[in-house]
C-alpha cells in the first residue's frame, strides 16, 4: 500500500492539489458533455478558433480592470458570430472563415500582450496553471461549469436534433438560430471556465477527445455522453496525480491520457476499431 500513499494520499494532503483535482473534474465534465455535440455537429475546429480568439479579450479585460472571464467570453462570442457572418455573407466557406478570424484575433492578442506590463506569464495563459488555481478561481469555474452543464443537459434533445439535422429541427418549429448561437455561447463560456486550468491551446483537446472516444465506443447518445464524461473526469484525476508524481505539467498530462484512450478506442472499439476491422474475414 506504500504506492497508494505516495501516489494518492500524499498529493491530497496539499490544498493546491485538492483544488487542482476539483478543477480537473469540473472542467473535464463540462468539456466532455459539450464535446459530444461538437463532434456530432462537426464543430471541432470551432473550439480551436474560439479558444485562440479569447486572448485579446483577456488582455483588454486585464487593462481596464474587469474579470478576465468577461473579456474572454465577449471575445470568444465575437469570434463565433464573426465566423458565422462571414460564412453567410461571403463566398468563403466556414473553415476558411474560422481560420481567418481566429488567427487574426490571436495575433491581435499577442501584440497587445507584448505591449503591456504585467506579471502574468504568457505560458500560463496558453497552457494553463492548474496547480496555481485559487479557491476564488475554483468557485468561478464551478459556477460556470455547473451552469453550462444544467443548460446543455436540459436542452440536450434540441441540441442533438440540431446537430444531426438542422432542416428537420427547423421544420418542427425549433428555434434553429437560437440553438446555433446558444451552442456557440456555451462553447465560449466553457472555454472561459477551462482557461486557468488547461489554457488556450490544450482546451481544444479537452473539447474534442472525450466526444470522439464516446462516438467510437457508443451507439446511443446517452451512452456517448456517459463514456465521454467518465473518460474526461478519469483522465483529469489520473493526469493530476501523475503530474505530481513526475513533477510535470498537469494540463499536458491530462491531455496525453485522453489521447492515449482515444488511440486505444480507435484501435479496439467494437465494430469501429481499426485492428478489429482488419481481423474480419473478407466479404464473399
Amino acid at each position: 500500500m506504500e504506492w497508494f500513499t505516495t501516489f494518492v494520499v500524499e498529493p491530497l494532503s496539499y490544498d493546491f492539489m485538492q483544488r487542482a483535482l476539483l478543477v480537473a473534474i469540473l472542467v473535464g465534465a463540462v468539456s466532455a458533455v459539450l464535446s459530444c455535440f461538437l463532434v456530432l455537429k462537426g464543430w471541432s475546429l470551432m473550439g480551436d478558433a474560439i479558444s485562440h480568439a479569447v486572448l485579446p479579450g483577456i488582455v483588454v479585460a486585464y487593462v481596464i480592470g474587469l474579470p478576465i472571464a468577461i473579456g474572454a467570453f465577449v471575445a470568444g462570442l465575437f469570434s463565433a458570430i464573426s465566423t458565422g457572418y462571414l460564412k453567410d455573407n461571403s463566398r468563403i466557406k466556414e473553415d476558411t472563415a474560422m481560420g481567418i478570424v481566429f488567427t487574426g484575433m490571436f495575433a491581435v492578442g499577442l501584440v497587445m500582450f507584448s505591449r503591456i506590463e504585467t506579471d502574468q506569464h504568457l505560458s500560463h495563459i496558453l497552457f494553463g496553471d492548474m496547480l496555481g488555481v485559487t479557491w476564488g478561481d475554483l468557485i468561478e469555474t464551478a459556477i460556470i461549469a455547473l451552469g453550462t452543464l444544467v443548460i446543455v443537459l436540459a436542452k440536450r434533445r434540441d441540441f442533438l436534433l440540431y446537430a444531426f439535422d438542422p432542416q428537420h429541427a427547423r421544420a418542427i418549429g425549433l428555434p434553429v438560430r437560437l440553438l446555433h448561437y446558444g451552442l456557440l455561447a456555451l462553447l465560449s463560456i466553457t472555454i472561459v471556465a477551462s482557461l486557468k486550468a488547461v489554457g488556450i491551446i490544450l482546451v481544444v483537446a479537452m473539447l474534442i477527445a472525450p466526444g470522439a472516444i464516446g462516438f467510437l465506443l457508443a451507439k446511443r447518445f446517452e451512452a456517448m455522453l456517459a463514456i465521454a464524461v467518465t473518460v474526461a473526469v478519469g483522465a483529469g484525476i489520473l493526469g493530476t496525480l501523475i503530474s505530481y508524481a513526475i513533477n510535470g505539467a498537469t494540463g499536458p498530462c491530462i491531455v496525453l491520457i485522453q489521447a492515449t484512450v482515444f488511440l486505444l478506442a480507435l484501435l479496439f472499439a467494437p465494430g469501429n476499431g481499426l485492428l478489429r476491422r482488419r481481423a474480419l474475414p473478407p466479404a464473399v
